[in-house]
C-alpha cells in the first residue's frame, strides 16, 4: 500500500508524542488522510472514527487518554473533510455521493493499520457520523473485538414539525439542480466559529470549546460548514437502512449525553435495546461530544471504554 507522509498539525493542542499522518488512496481513487499514535507495548489499537466536520487532530487528547490506558490509536479524515479530498467545488460544504462510499475509506484505514504494524486486537471508537459509518462497518464484518459509540448518528434530528419538509427538500433539491446547496439553517462557517460557547450543543467545557476554535483558527484548511442536500438525502437513506438491519454479534456500549441535541435519540435507544451484549450509558449533563466534555464527565466514559475494550481481548 502506497502511504506517503501528510501534514500533521502538532502546534495546537497536540496528542501523544510520536503521532504521524499519511496520505492513503481509496479503491475509487480518493485521497484521504490517516493519522496514528503508536504506543510501545500497546495492548491493542483503537480505530477512532470521527464525526462530520471533524479531523484527526481534534482527537489528540483522546489518543493521549487512550495511551494512558495502554492503547494505540489510528484515525482518519473522511472524504470531503479535514485534509482529505473535498468532493465539490465549494470546500466548505460537506458532501458525499453515497454513504456506502465511506466504507471505502474504512477499507483504506484498515490497510494502513496493517501496513503500520499497529498491534492487535483492534477496537472501534466511533462518534456521531462516525458511529453511522462504524455501525455499517461492524455489521459487514469489521475486524474489531468490541465497539464503543458516542452520540452516534443513527437517526437525523429534525424538529418534529419540520421532518416531512426536511426529507422532501433533501429529495427534491438535488433533482432541480441544487444538489450541492446548503439546507435551511446551515451555513458554510464551522459551528465553533460561528456560534458562542454559551448554550452550544457540543460541550459544557470551555477549555475543549477553545481547543476546537484554536485548531481551526490556526489551520482553517481543516474547516467545514453545513452539509449538502445530497449528503442530507444520503444520511436519511443510510440511517433508515441501518435501522432495519439486525445488530451484529459484538460487545458494544453507547455513551449519550442527557442534553443531546444534535442526533436523534430514539433510534439510539431502540438499537441498544435490541443489541445483545450491549448497553446504553447516559452521561448526565453532557452535550453531544462526551469525549470533549469536562474531565468529571469524560473520565468515567474513558474508564468505561478501557473496561469494554480490554475486557474483551480474546485470541
Amino acid at each position: 500500500m502506497d502511504l506517503t507522509p501528510a501534514p500533521f498539525f502538532t502546534d495546537v493542542h497536540p496528542g501523544p508524542d510520536g503521532g504521524q499522518a499519511h496520505w492513503a488512496v481509496t479503491s475509487d481513487g480518493k485521497r484521504i488522510r490517516v493519522g496514528h499514535w503508536p504506543l510501545e507495548g500497546a495492548k491493542g489499537t483503537v480505530l477512532l472514527f470521527p464525526g462530520r466536520t471533524e479531523y484527526i487532530e481534534k482527537y489528540g487528547h483522546t489518543a493521549s487518554e487512550l495511551a494512558e490506558r495502554g492503547l494505540a490509536t489510528i484515525s482518519i479524515d473522511w472524504r470531503g473533510q479535514g485534509l482529505a479530498d473535498r468532493l465539490i467545488d465549494d470546500p466548505l460544504i460537506g458532501h458525499v455521493e453515497a454513504f456506502s462510499d465511506y466504507q471505502k475509506d474504512v477499507a483504506a484505514l484498515m490497510r494502513a493499520a496493517r501496513a503500520f504494524g499497529l498491534p492487535r486486537p483492534y477496537f472501534l471508537l466511533a462518534h456521531s457520523m462516525g458511529g453511522c459509518i462504524g455501525l455499517r462497518a461492524v455489521m459487514e464484518g469489521l475486524g474489531v473485538q468490541a465497539a464503543a459509540f458516542t452520540g452516534p448518528m443513527w437517526g437525523i434530528y429534525v424538529k418534529p414539525h419540520l421532518r416531512p419538509f426536511a426529507k422532501a427538500m433533501a429529495t427534491i433539491m438535488p433533482k432541480v439542480g441544487n444538489a450541492h446547496g446548503l439546507p435551511p439553517g446551515t451555513t458554510k462557517e464551522p459551528y465553533v466559529l460561528s456560534d458562542p460557547f454559551e448554550d452550544n450543543m457540543l460541550t459544557t467545557d470551555r477549555q475543549m470549546w477553545d481547543m476546537m476554535r484554536d485548531q481551526l483558527a490556526a489551520h482553517p484548511e481543516l474547516s467545514l460548514g453545513g452539509p449538502s442536500f445530497v449528503w442530507l438525502r444520503e444520511a436519511f437513506t443510510e440511517t433508515q437502512h441501518l435501522a432495519g438491519r439486525p445488530a451484529p454479534n459484538l460487545p458494544a456500549v453507547t455513551w449519550l449525553g442527557t442534553s443531546e441535541r444534535i442526533v436523534s435519540v430514539p433510534p439510539i435507544q431502540k438499537r441498544m435495546e435490541t443489541w445483545k451484549s450491549s448497553r446504553l450509558e447516559m452521561v448526565a449533563g453532557s452535550e453531544h461530544e462526551v469525549l470533549m466534555e469536562a474531565e468529571a464527565l469524560r473520565r468515567p466514559v474513558m474508564d468505561g471504554i478501557q473496561k469494554l475494550f480490554l475486557g474483551n481481548v480474546t485470541g
